[in-house]
Order: structure tokens, then C-alpha cells, then sequence
């Protein structure tokens, strides 16, 4: 027979915390993607936008891009399609691997990023720095540090 261990329940304290905190991950999720909407943007595209901008030569392989963006590389592919669509990013060919493709911004994207990022932030601290103090926010990232580092397998 088998034997069953006993499940350590969460506390009243740990349950709110780990309830606030999902509430607060969708709320202000669906926020930030609500402010990207006029521009036609949603979160994975502008996370994309982000990632190419600050790359080197404004390029990524698109494998390294599915890791940085934690998609999978099929649906980063079909993503890439409706962004190549939209003018934001193009694909090359890696001539160093055949079967590698890269990802690049074009100009179009760019501009774009560079139209966005300031109403983007404007957003980020409306809706979360700007109502945390600075003493907490730095306990939340020391808080939330370790969590991040264990999920990234570190």
C-alpha cells in the first residue's frame, strides 16, 4: 500500500500573497497590453521589439529570440510572420548554419519602437513603480530575485 505524504497547505499569509500576486501578474498584464493596443501592438510583439533593439546589429537568431521571449519557436515563427507582415522585423538566413534564420528589426520597427517605448513606460510606472515606494521596490526585487534565478534553473 501505498503510503501518501501530507501536503503542506499554505498558510492564510502565504495564500494571500500567492493569490495577490497572480491577481496583480493578470491585472497588470492586461493593462500594459490594453496601452499597446492603439499602437497595434501586443506584449509579445513589443517584448520582440525590445529584445532585436538591444541586440547586437539589431538582429537575434531566432532560436536565441524563443529563449530570451520563452516562446516556443513555432509560435515565435508565426509570430514573426504577422510582424514581418507589418513591416516591424524580417527574417535573414544565417550564413554560418544553413538551417539558422535570424530575426531582424527594419527600420519600420525601429521607429516604431522608438514611438512606443515612451508611452510604454509612461504605462509601466502609472500602473506599477509609481505605487510601490522605493524601499519596497527594492525589497520586492530582492524578493523576487531568488524565485527567478531558480526558475531559470540557476
Amino acid at each position: 500500500m501505498e503510503t501518501e505524504t501530507a501536503t503542506p497547505w499554505l498558510t492564510d499569509a502565504e495564500q494571500c500573497a500567492w493569490r495577490t500576486h497572480l491577481e496583480v501578474n493578470r491585472l497588470l498584464t492586461h493593462q500594459l497590453e490594453k496601452d499597446l493596443q492603439p499602437f497595434g501592438l501586443t506584449m509579445n510583439d513589443y517584448e520582440i521589439l525590445v529584445n532585436l533593439s538591444e541586440s547586437a546589429d539589431l538582429r537575434m537568431r531566432m532560436s536565441d529570440l524563443a529563449s530570451a521571449t520563452m516562446q516556443s519557436k513555432s509560435r515565435l515563427s508565426h509570430q514573426i510572420t504577422r510582424m514581418e507582415n507589418a513591416g516591424l522585423v524580417r527574417r535573414e538566413n544565417c550564413e554560418s548554419d544553413r538551417r539558422g534564420l535570424y530575426a531582424v528589426l527594419t527600420e519600420d520597427g525601429l521607429a516604431t519602437m522608438r514611438k512606443v517605448a515612451p508611452h510604454h513606460v509612461a504605462s509601466v510606472r502609472r500602473h506599477f513603480i509609481d505605487l510601490v515606494s522605493p524601499e519596497a521596490l527594492e525589497e520586492l526585487h530582492k524578493a523576487l530575485t531568488p524565485i527567478a534565478d531558480h526558475l531559470r534553473g540557476r
